[in-house]
């Protein structure tokens, strides 16, 4: 039987819940809440609510539906415990009053049976009072978490500046995630490890995951970026590095925000890695720690990704039971919420649709105007969901992207179309910031657009021309 997946949103323990005393919650079957996360609160009188649940939720009851004749009646709640449980509720909550003034005793032989933790709820305890307290220990642990994965990565890229920078590197992995990091070289060899070395079984699983990221001639297939597996309750991922080599890491639980520190690492040691770096590998991972340590970004992107075009990429999973596509490349990320995989291409890779996921890509940019194509790919990401297209390309006929270059030296001009764009196209707005009349505002945006050949009432190339127009003096 499938165990229902939760949703990908930080959990809180319901041990937590149970601290909590202004809510009066007392746990009288089932294990302990230590080990029991919650990922939201679902009221349901139903005796089936298997239907309505996403996994992971504490189901708040009343007992409503104990009066109802779908019940074995010599066990007659081992059918709805049994029901609960495989709809992927991780506790049950009964609620004493209107309908019950204690907990039915074959309930909560019921849930010991089925090692379901079944939660008394007072009657000065509203159920919403209940969810709005999981939801406020989940926002909680979400700011948590965010706070751990940028404080992560702060450390990382100190540790990419240290003499012996790979070492450093891992060891801050090792030490964010909980876990161990092992970086495997080109040649297959295995120079850096660092953290609890795990059992031989998991150890050598994990030496195994690595081979699949990295690139071997007789594959017909490309390599991918990542891969994951489990063995003995440790969960192993293993990342390509563009050298040749892999990163490979185990830990006991698995998050995004592991998944985001990873990513930061991968990026690290693709630039660090390697017995002999050149020139250029100095200056990028200089420039990456330049970057990440608060540098112009522009000037850090150009030095990271060279001269050529760049493609930023958008994707999402259409529901939450999708996992994020893997893209196969080891320059992604997540978004700050993590329902976005962000990601950056050479402008000659070509980008295929993901099942189940929609995708926005960006035009080709150079590495300084990637903020643009970021923009662009969060649109064409829109315009794909709006439309239920797996995959919208932004531009896809080819067509340059405008600039005011042909407004040069036509300083009234510039200001007149930067003030209408900022003022969102309004003819009154942009007349009365400039001190004219709205039909000149009128004449010069006709001017504009006919100066620069493109269609001004297209939302894409307002965006493109107001981004445009930010570095233009």
């Amino acid at each position: 039987m499938p165990v229902p997946s939760a949703p990908p949103t930080p959990g809180v323990p319901l041990a937590a819940l149970l601290a909590r005393a202004d809510l009066g919650l007392r746990r009288i079957a089932g294990p302990d809440g230590a080990d029991v996360t919650v990922h939201g609160a679902h009221t349901s009188e139903l005796p089936d609510p298997r239907p309505y649940l996403l996994g992971g939720e504490l189901l708040l009851t009343a007992g409503v539906q104990t009066t109802g004749v779908s019940f074995d009646p010599q066990t007659p709640f081992d059918t709805y415990v049994e029901r609960v449980a495989e709809g992927g509720a991780t506790a049950l909550g009964f609620g004493l009053a209107p309908v019950h003034d204690t907990v039915p005793p074959g309930l909560v032989a019921a849930c010991d049976r089925h090692g379901l933790p079944l939660v008394e709820v007072p009657p000065r305890t509203t159920f919403s009072g209940i969810a709005r307290a999981v939801w406020d220990l989940m926002a909680q642990a979400r700011h948590a978490e965010l706070r751990r994965v940028t404080e992560a990565q702060q450390a990382l890229a100190s540790a990419a500046a240290r003499p012996d920078p790979v070492r450093a590197v891992l060891r801050q992995l090792a030490q964010r995630t909980g876990g161990f990091a092992l970086l495997v070289a080109a040649d297959g060899a295995e120079p850096h490890e660092a953290g609890p070395r795990p059992a031989g079984p998991v150890h050598a699983a994990l030496t195994a995951l690595t081979q699949v990221v990295r690139p071997h001639t007789s594959r017909l297939l490309p390599t991918p970026a990542s891969a994951a597996d489990t063995v003995a309750d440790t969960h192993l991922s293993a990342y390509a590095l563009s050298t040749g080599g892999a990163l490979g890491l185990a830990t006991q639980g698995r998050s995004a925000g592991d998944h985001t520190i990873a990513g930061a690492a991968v990026v690290l040691l693709s630039l660090l890695a390697g017995a002999h770096r050149s020139a250029d590998d100095t200056q990028r991972a200089a420039a990456l720690v330049d970057l990440l340590l608060g540098a112009d970004r522009a000037e850090a992107a150009s030095a990271l990704l060279g001269p050529g075009l760049w493609k930023v990429v958008h994707a999402r999973p259409n529901t939450a039971a999708v996992p994020a596509p893997a893209l196969g490349t080891p320059l992604a990320g997540t978004s700050a919420d993590g329902t976005v995989t962000l990601a950056l291409f050479p402008a000659d890779q070509e980008i295929p649709p993901y099942e189940g996921c929609a995708l926005g890509v960006s035009a080709p940019v150079r590495p300084a105007d990637l903020p643009l194509a970021d923009a662009q790919a969060a649109h064409a990401l829109a315009r794909a969901r709006a439309t239920r297209t797996p995959l919208v390309r932004h531009r896809p006929d080819g067509t340059p992207a405008p600039t005011p270059a042909a407004l040069a030296g036509q300083p009234a001009l510039l200001e007149t179309l930067r003030t209408w764009l900022a003022l969102h196209g309004s003819w009154e707005s942009a007349a009365l910031a400039l001190g004219v009349h709205r039909n000149t505002v009128r004449q010069r945006i006709a001017r504009c657009a006919s100066l620069l050949d493109t269609d001004l009432d297209d939302p894409d190339v307002r965006m493109e021309l107001w981004f445009a127009l930010r570095h233009t003096p």
